[in-house]
């Protein structure tokens, strides 16, 4: 029917121009595409937001998602992970606090400390919730998170305000050696 066809195209065109906020869509169409154990996923993307710009707010940002799924993981496995990841960064002062996310339930908001700033949020995190694990096709546990990474360069550098990055001044960017934290990942 001729009004079905429009009200669709409609829907077609504003979603094609929203933003992505969140990359939690692209972590479940990839482990519904491998639905057995263990698997290990990474996702790097730009994400959009409504907040205000501020030393540690921008309305974009870049975002790494991570998920586990294992046959036995829990929560306390991806806390355990989590902080190692941090450790291995050189991030020692960090903590973990309930939140709440629509997808995962246990839920934690992890911060790192900042001289200078204190605590501030650099990643969400949790299990996967049940629907959510059956709307995919998926048996077994998943243990997800996503950290910004302006944030967590924030923490690894002592940067106290995050519009730093994004300035034309070349020289303040070439204080920063990535050659160091590089290495963890080779």
């Amino acid at each position: 029917d001729l009004h079905r066809l429009i009200r669709r195209q409609r829907q077609m065109c504003i979603r094609d121009r929203l933003l992505r906020s969140h990359t939690t869509a692209i972590t479940i169409r990839y482990l519904s595409q491998h639905p057995e154990p263990p698997v290990r996923a990474f996702i790097v993307s730009r994400v959009f937001r409504r907040d205000n710009i501020d030393a540690k707010h921008l309305p974009e940002f870049t975002n790494f998602d991570g998920v586990i799924m294992e046959k036995d993981f829990s929560f306390r496995k991806l806390l355990g992970l989590l902080t190692q990841i941090l450790h291995a960064l050189g991030i020692k002062k960090l903590r973990f606090k309930p939140d709440y996310f629509p997808f995962t339930e246990p839920s934690v908001e992890g911060a790192v400390y900042i001289e200078g700033m204190g605590w501030i949020e650099v990643f969400g995190a949790g299990m996967f919730r049940p629907e959510v694990l059956r709307i995919a096709g998926l048996r077994y546990p998943v243990g997800a998170w996503g950290m910004g990474t302006e944030r967590l360069a924030m923490a690894l550098f002592g940067i106290d305000d995050i519009r730093r990055f994004y300035s034309k001044d070349v020289e303040f960017l070439r204080r920063f050696p990535l050659s160091k934290h590089l290495k963890l990942f080779v």
